[in-house]
């Protein structure tokens, strides 16, 4: 007995699956060290800039990076820098038989919710590294950010 609901031979799933996690470019500095570290550790200001990139490979594959660039200082003395961390972090996905209206989400969304949780420890580990306590980047909502620029683009499209 054959099942009513069962796909045709020629017709594959979808397979979306990491391939390879990798650090592209990594940069810690700490420029006001070692003085830095002599007083009381100060209350720090975060700015955090982060961009998402995807550039199509070969044979279904694709990669993704997060570049995430946190500059860290003192609260209390303006501009007195504790450390700044660059980081390009990117996998190789290999996304097969995603219908194309799917693409961008699943490359804008699902790729990076995947990666940040390992490039988050990265930079958790290098700032350790560099004489900090650990920092954390906060969880990001990528389906709100990639909602936010499609937004975005069609806003700007209908502006020209």
């Amino acid at each position: 007995m054959t099942e009513k609901n069962a796909a045709p031979d020629n017709a594959e799933a979808p397979l979306f699956r990491l391939q390879k996690m990798y650090i592209k470019d990594l940069s810690f500095e700490n420029p006001n060290a070692p003085e830095i570290f002599l007083g009381q550790q100060p209350e720090p200001k975060v700015a955090v800039n982060l961009a998402v990139k995807n550039k199509e490979l070969e044979n279904d594959h694709w990669e993704v990076s997060l570049s995430i660039t946190a500059t860290v200082s003192n609260d209390k003395k303006e501009g007195q820098t504790l450390f700044i961390v660059e980081l390009e972090h990117a996998a190789v996905f290999l996304l097969k038989n995603i219908p194309e209206q799917h693409l961008q989400m699943v490359l804008g969304v699902d790729c990076p919710t995947m990666l940040l949780p390992f490039t988050r420890q990265i930079i958790s580990q290098v700032s350790i590294d560099g004489g900090f306590i650990p920092f954390l980047i906060e969880p990001m909502n990528f389906l709100a950010l990639f909602e936010n620029a499609k937004k975005k683009k069609a806003e700007n499209v209908t502006d020209n």
